[in-house]
């Protein structure tokens, strides 16, 4: 999965769930910016490039989010 497909998801999980998503691009270097959950945020990489499994737990980590909350 890659970064613009992550968000996506992330932003139809926030729907359904009432939780406000957003994405600041000025919060980060070159190609990273910051997606905000809630009152939770991460730091997203180059959004066109693959995020790899490891990365991508810890993302969801910092989000307060589990793997199953994306495939639903």
């Amino acid at each position: 999965m890659n970064g613009q497909e992550f968000e996506r998801r992330i932003r139809r999980l926030g729907r359904r769930r009432g939780v406000t998503v957003s994405f600041d691009p000025t919060q980060g270097k070159g190609s990273h910016g910051r997606l905000y959950y809630g009152s939770r945020f991460t730091t997203l990489k180059d959004r066109r490039q693959e995020i790899g499994p490891g990365l991508l737990k810890a993302i969801l980590d910092q989000l307060g989010l589990s793997r199953e909350d994306l495939e639903s």
